[in-house]
């Protein structure tokens, strides 16, 4: 059961925290300052001479911090963050380096969708989802039938982003924020986190200490951001407090209720695997190309068994391994868990793996596991060769996007090649 005692004051942890820097800012502050008028400075003495200790970079590095802080807590003040909740909040707040240097990492090799989805949609996931799926039925069960999303899809999605609460991140979140806006790559959306998590500590929801997730502030057992929270989460077991953390009702209910304000139809599915007709034109396999099943199906596109096509009056279709490998029909609801990660490949895992939680088939379609992915340095020569060659593929930045795929179509099709947009090292060995 949820605690519904006061929060009480989070101590100042045993690294330097927000006070003693504090006081050397103002330490500092006042040994640069100029004697007042009337007050003779005393003459510099030949005999005794008092060392002045040098600020490490660390230190300068803290005060700085320190300095962001402040200057925070003053805008957090003025958006109504009273002074308790800023002493709870900031009294033993930490810069944490780890975060910087998470938040600015961009890894060269990138994954294959299939390596994602062999660790995302694993045996094991699939049999754990299913045990949990039975041991908390009513809670599950309840916020699915309040906001009309699958079970299955709530589970899914409680896999993916905690392994079904077994991991839900250990840094504090209020130090997280308060590094990545202190940093600035990204301080317009950290301050709007950082103060939104501020509310949620003023609001009694969670205490300081418990208030934890991943280095990018996302929380509890489905990874809300603080605002996201603030909208949506639900105190579904009526204690008074939105315990995503600790509390499986609240859980399923929040996440549930994302999802259901994002759009969600209730009883349609979120897509199907589909076999393509021979010399079906791949350039429809695009985001931008919606049409009612009906049309895919007269356009000779069918299911794996062939049963007829589900009722979708807006889907696309999708090729996340270019023509060698699966193909998807994709609905509004696959669109709606884009809006919870905006990650084609996450979308995916989450509909597989409900697929797979609820006795549904695996991907039928072999993947083309001999085609690697490009690295980023290699989808950059690619986008940058595109453009030189007159195929716009917009600026190179090696990261895949719609404007690169429409490039690599215009390639493609002057090759007489399939025009399915994908990425390949032939291609760019071509184009070299």
């Amino acid at each position: 059961m949820k605690s519904m005692q006061t929060p009480t004051r989070f101590p100042v942890p045993a690294r330097r925290g927000l006070a003693p820097v504090l006081l050397a800012v103002f330490a500092l502050a006042g040994c640069a300052s100029t004697p007042s008028a009337g007050t003779r400075a005393p003459a510099p003495s030949a005999a005794v001479a008092t060392p002045v200790p040098a600020v490490s970079s660390e230190d300068e590095h803290q005060q700085k911090f320190a300095r962001w802080v402040l200057e925070f807590s003053t805008s957090a003040r003025a958006a109504g963050i009273t002074e308790e909740t800023l002493r709870l909040a900031f009294d033993g707040v930490r810069f944490i380096p780890r975060v910087t240097e998470l938040d600015s990492a961009q890894p060269e090799f990138t994954r294959a969708v299939w390596d994602y989805l062999d660790s995302a949609v694993s045996p094991q996931r699939i049999g754990r989802g299913q045990d949990r799926l039975l041991q908390s039925r009513p809670a599950i069960d309840a916020a699915a039938a309040r906001y009309g999303v699958p079970a299955e899809i709530l589970v899914a999605i409680w896999g993916m982003e905690s392994n079904y609460g077994s991991n839900t991140g250990d840094i504090p979140t209020i130090d997280a924020l308060a590094t990545l806006g202190f940093e600035g790559r990204r301080e317009a959306w950290a301050r709007g986190q950082l103060l939104a998590a501020l509310n949620i500590l003023q609001n009694r929801d969670i205490d300081r200490a418990q208030m934890l997730g991943s280095w990018a502030g996302a929380m509890g057992q489905t990874q809300f951001l603080p605002t996201n929270f603030l909208a949506y989460a639900v105190d579904a077991d009526g204690d008074g407090r939105r315990d995503i953390w600790g509390s499986l009702p609240d859980v399923m209910a929040s996440t549930a209720n994302f999802l259901a304000k994002a759009g969600w139809q209730a009883g349609q599915p979120w897509g199907l695997e589909v076999r393509l007709p021979p010399g079906f034109d791949l350039a429809l396999a695009d985001a931008d190309v919606r049409q009612p099943t009906s049309a895919w199906a007269a356009q000779g596109v069918q299911s794996m068994n062939g049963a007829p096509l589900p009722a979708l009056a807006d889907s696309a279709l999708l090729l996340p391994a270019g023509a060698r490998g699966p193909a998807f029909l994709v609905g509004p609801n696959f669109r709606t868990v884009l809006r919870y990660n905006n990650s084609t490949s996450y979308a995916l895992a989450i509909g597989l793996l409900a697929q797979a939680l609820a006795g549904g088939p695996a991907v039928q379609t072999v993947w083309p596991r001999d085609v690697p992915p490009l690295s980023r340095s290699q989808l950059l020569a690619l986008q940058t060769a595109l453009n030189s060659r007159g195929f716009d593929s917009g600026t190179p930045d090696g990261t895949m996007g719609p404007a690169t795929r429409r490039g690599i179509r215009l390639y493609q099709r002057s090759l007489g090649l399939p025009a399915d947009g994908y990425p390949t090292l032939e291609l760019l060995q071509g184009l070299q």
